[in-house]
Protein backbone atom coordinates (compact mmCIF):
# COMPACT_ATOMS: atom_id res chain seq x y z
CA UNK A 1 0.00 0.00 0.00
CA UNK A 2 1.47 3.59 -0.89
CA UNK A 3 1.78 6.37 2.04
CA UNK A 4 0.57 9.71 1.08
CA UNK A 5 3.02 12.02 2.55
CA UNK A 6 2.00 15.57 4.15
CA UNK A 7 3.13 17.05 0.28
CA UNK A 8 1.00 14.47 -1.62
CA UNK A 9 -2.13 15.24 0.45
CA UNK A 10 -1.38 19.26 0.01
CA UNK A 11 -0.54 18.52 -3.18
CA UNK A 12 -3.73 16.76 -3.87
CA UNK A 13 -6.10 19.82 -2.41
CA UNK A 14 -4.51 22.48 -4.17
CA UNK A 15 -5.00 20.55 -7.70
CA UNK A 16 -8.67 20.40 -6.65
CA UNK A 17 -8.76 24.32 -5.47
CA UNK A 18 -7.91 25.13 -8.82
CA UNK A 19 -11.25 23.29 -9.86
CA UNK A 20 -12.83 24.86 -6.89
CA UNK A 21 -11.81 28.09 -7.98
CA UNK A 22 -12.64 27.53 -11.60
CA UNK A 23 -16.37 26.39 -10.88
CA UNK A 24 -16.77 29.83 -9.11
CA UNK A 25 -15.28 31.54 -11.67
CA UNK A 26 -17.64 29.86 -14.27
CA UNK A 27 -20.77 30.37 -11.86
CA UNK A 28 -20.35 34.02 -11.43
CA UNK A 29 -19.36 34.86 -15.12
CA UNK A 30 -22.65 32.82 -16.01
CA UNK A 31 -24.51 34.00 -13.40
CA UNK A 32 -23.78 37.88 -14.59
CA UNK A 33 -24.77 36.69 -18.27
CA UNK A 34 -27.56 35.51 -17.51
CA UNK A 35 -28.63 38.43 -14.72
CA UNK A 36 -28.29 40.79 -17.33
CA UNK A 37 -31.54 40.16 -19.61
CA UNK A 38 -33.59 39.20 -16.11
CA UNK A 39 -32.67 43.13 -14.67
CA UNK A 40 -33.90 44.58 -18.13
CA UNK A 41 -37.05 42.66 -17.55
CA UNK A 42 -37.38 43.68 -14.09
CA UNK A 43 -36.49 47.07 -15.27
CA UNK A 44 -39.78 47.14 -17.71
CA UNK A 45 -42.53 48.36 -16.64
CA UNK A 46 -44.71 45.44 -17.64
CA UNK A 47 -46.13 43.34 -15.45
CA UNK A 48 -45.81 39.66 -17.47
CA UNK A 49 -41.83 40.21 -17.41
CA UNK A 50 -41.66 41.30 -13.79
CA UNK A 51 -43.83 38.28 -12.36
CA UNK A 52 -41.49 35.98 -14.11
CA UNK A 53 -38.40 37.28 -13.18
CA UNK A 54 -39.84 37.07 -9.75
CA UNK A 55 -40.88 33.52 -10.01
CA UNK A 56 -37.59 33.01 -11.04
CA UNK A 57 -35.85 34.48 -8.32
CA UNK A 58 -38.10 32.92 -5.84
CA UNK A 59 -37.55 29.47 -7.10
CA UNK A 60 -33.45 29.67 -7.37
CA UNK A 61 -33.28 31.75 -3.53
CA UNK A 62 -36.21 29.47 -2.15
CA UNK A 63 -35.11 25.98 -2.96
CA UNK A 64 -31.77 24.32 -1.71
CA UNK A 65 -28.59 24.43 -3.99
CA UNK A 66 -28.49 20.86 -2.98
CA UNK A 67 -31.62 20.09 -4.70
CA UNK A 68 -30.81 22.39 -8.10
CA UNK A 69 -27.55 20.50 -8.03
CA UNK A 70 -29.16 17.30 -7.87
CA UNK A 71 -32.28 18.27 -10.64
CA UNK A 72 -29.31 19.48 -13.02
CA UNK A 73 -26.85 15.87 -12.60
CA UNK A 74 -30.26 13.45 -12.44
CA UNK A 75 -33.02 15.37 -13.74
CA UNK A 76 -31.17 16.08 -17.37
CA UNK A 77 -30.44 12.67 -17.54
CA UNK A 78 -34.12 11.34 -17.48
CA UNK A 79 -34.39 13.35 -20.88
CA UNK A 80 -31.96 11.80 -21.74
CA UNK A 81 -29.16 14.08 -21.58
CA UNK A 82 -26.53 13.00 -20.51
CA UNK A 83 -24.25 15.41 -18.04
CA UNK A 84 -21.00 15.20 -16.33
CA UNK A 85 -20.69 16.27 -13.09
CA UNK A 86 -18.75 19.59 -14.34
CA UNK A 87 -21.31 20.53 -16.67
CA UNK A 88 -24.43 19.91 -14.37
CA UNK A 89 -22.26 21.67 -11.22
CA UNK A 90 -21.40 24.39 -13.62
CA UNK A 91 -25.24 24.97 -14.73
CA UNK A 92 -27.07 24.56 -10.88
CA UNK A 93 -24.18 27.17 -9.73
CA UNK A 94 -24.46 29.58 -12.71
CA UNK A 95 -28.67 29.44 -12.30
CA UNK A 96 -28.62 29.90 -8.26
CA UNK A 97 -25.98 32.96 -9.09
CA UNK A 98 -28.24 34.76 -11.35
CA UNK A 99 -31.55 34.80 -9.03
CA UNK A 100 -29.04 36.59 -6.28
CA UNK A 101 -27.70 38.91 -8.60
CA UNK A 102 -30.55 39.84 -9.90
CA UNK A 103 -31.77 40.88 -6.82
CA UNK A 104 -28.39 42.62 -5.52
CA UNK A 105 -28.10 44.87 -9.22
CA UNK A 106 -32.05 45.58 -8.92
CA UNK A 107 -31.91 46.43 -5.81
CA UNK A 108 -28.80 48.89 -6.41
CA UNK A 109 -30.36 50.45 -8.90
CA UNK A 110 -33.73 51.26 -7.14
CA UNK A 111 -31.36 52.41 -4.18
CA UNK A 112 -30.60 55.39 -6.30
CA UNK A 113 -33.22 58.42 -6.12
CA UNK A 114 -36.03 58.53 -8.84
CA UNK A 115 -35.99 61.91 -9.83
CA UNK A 116 -32.71 60.94 -11.76
CA UNK A 117 -35.37 58.33 -14.42
CA UNK A 118 -37.21 61.87 -14.69
CA UNK A 119 -34.60 64.14 -15.40
CA UNK A 120 -32.95 61.93 -17.94
CA UNK A 121 -36.52 61.59 -19.51
CA UNK A 122 -36.52 65.65 -19.81
CA UNK A 123 -32.88 66.22 -20.99
CA UNK A 124 -34.20 63.64 -24.38
CA UNK A 125 -32.46 60.16 -23.42
CA UNK A 126 -33.98 57.22 -24.14
CA UNK A 127 -34.49 54.34 -21.70
CA UNK A 128 -31.21 52.35 -22.36
CA UNK A 129 -28.82 55.99 -22.92
CA UNK A 130 -30.47 56.92 -19.51
CA UNK A 131 -29.46 53.22 -18.07
CA UNK A 132 -26.00 53.17 -19.51
CA UNK A 133 -24.67 56.72 -19.10
CA UNK A 134 -26.49 57.54 -16.33
CA UNK A 135 -27.85 54.59 -13.79
CA UNK A 136 -25.44 51.98 -13.85
CA UNK A 137 -22.26 53.91 -13.21
CA UNK A 138 -23.94 55.11 -10.17
CA UNK A 139 -25.25 51.25 -9.17
CA UNK A 140 -22.08 49.81 -9.69
CA UNK A 141 -20.84 51.70 -7.08
CA UNK A 142 -23.57 50.76 -4.43
CA UNK A 143 -23.80 47.08 -6.21
CA UNK A 144 -20.04 45.99 -5.62
CA UNK A 145 -20.01 45.59 -2.06
CA UNK A 146 -22.76 42.84 -1.55
CA UNK A 147 -21.39 41.23 -5.07
CA UNK A 148 -18.40 40.52 -3.30
CA UNK A 149 -19.95 39.48 -0.67
CA UNK A 150 -22.49 37.17 -2.49
CA UNK A 151 -19.04 35.84 -4.41
CA UNK A 152 -17.87 33.95 -1.20
CA UNK A 153 -21.43 32.36 -0.96
CA UNK A 154 -20.54 30.79 -4.49
CA UNK A 155 -17.18 29.73 -3.31
CA UNK A 156 -18.94 27.72 -0.63
CA UNK A 157 -21.66 26.50 -2.73
CA UNK A 158 -19.49 24.96 -4.67
CA UNK A 159 -18.28 22.37 -1.70
CA UNK A 160 -21.62 21.01 -2.19
CA UNK A 161 -20.69 19.97 -5.87
CA UNK A 162 -18.94 17.16 -4.54
CA UNK A 163 -22.39 15.15 -4.20
CA UNK A 164 -22.72 14.82 -7.74
CA UNK A 165 -19.29 13.39 -7.47
CA UNK A 166 -17.41 16.78 -8.72
CA UNK A 167 -14.23 16.51 -7.30
CA UNK A 168 -13.23 19.76 -5.84
CA UNK A 169 -11.97 20.51 -2.32
CA UNK A 170 -14.40 19.00 -0.61
CA UNK A 171 -14.94 15.59 -2.65
CA UNK A 172 -11.15 15.39 -2.83
CA UNK A 173 -10.83 15.69 0.99
CA UNK A 174 -13.55 12.48 1.21
CA UNK A 175 -11.15 10.72 -1.27
CA UNK A 176 -8.09 11.29 0.90
CA UNK A 177 -9.41 10.77 4.23
CA UNK A 178 -10.58 7.88 2.42
CA UNK A 179 -7.12 6.83 1.86
CA UNK A 180 -4.87 8.58 4.91
CA UNK A 181 -7.32 7.54 7.35
CA UNK A 182 -6.15 11.32 8.84
CA UNK A 183 -9.24 12.90 8.16
CA UNK A 184 -8.71 15.80 11.11
CA UNK A 185 -5.57 16.71 9.05
CA UNK A 186 -7.14 16.67 5.35
CA UNK A 187 -10.13 18.49 6.42
CA UNK A 188 -8.06 21.13 8.54
CA UNK A 189 -6.37 21.85 5.62
CA UNK A 190 -9.35 22.25 3.49
CA UNK A 191 -10.93 24.70 6.05
CA UNK A 192 -7.83 26.30 5.91
CA UNK A 193 -8.17 26.47 2.01
CA UNK A 194 -11.59 27.52 1.92
CA UNK A 195 -10.99 30.66 4.24
CA UNK A 196 -8.37 31.57 2.26
CA UNK A 197 -10.03 31.90 -0.46
CA UNK A 198 -13.38 33.46 1.22
CA UNK A 199 -11.99 35.54 3.81
CA UNK A 200 -9.48 38.26 1.63
CA UNK A 201 -12.90 38.84 -0.41
CA UNK A 202 -15.04 39.60 2.60
CA UNK A 203 -12.58 41.52 4.29
CA UNK A 204 -13.03 43.42 0.27
CA UNK A 205 -16.23 43.53 0.85
CA UNK A 206 -16.09 45.16 4.25
CA UNK A 207 -13.65 47.60 2.95
CA UNK A 208 -15.71 48.95 -0.10
CA UNK A 209 -18.86 48.98 2.14
CA UNK A 210 -16.97 51.25 4.71
CA UNK A 211 -15.60 53.35 1.84
CA UNK A 212 -18.73 53.58 -0.49
CA UNK A 213 -20.76 54.79 2.97
CA UNK A 214 -17.46 57.15 4.04
CA UNK A 215 -18.40 58.89 0.22
CA UNK A 216 -22.08 58.40 0.52
CA UNK A 217 -21.97 60.45 3.45
CA UNK A 218 -19.61 63.35 1.98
Amino acid sequence: MTTFTDWDILRNLLLAARWTVLLSLVAFLGGTLVTLPLLLLRLTRRRWPQRLVRAWIELFQGTPLLMQLFLAFFGLGLFGIDVSPWTAAALALTLYSSAFLTDIWYGSIQALPKGQWEASRCLGLHFGQTLLRVIAPQAIRIAIAPTVGFAVQVIKGTALASIIGFIELTKAATILTNVTYQPFKVFGLVALGYFLLCYPLSRYSQYLEKKFHAAHHH
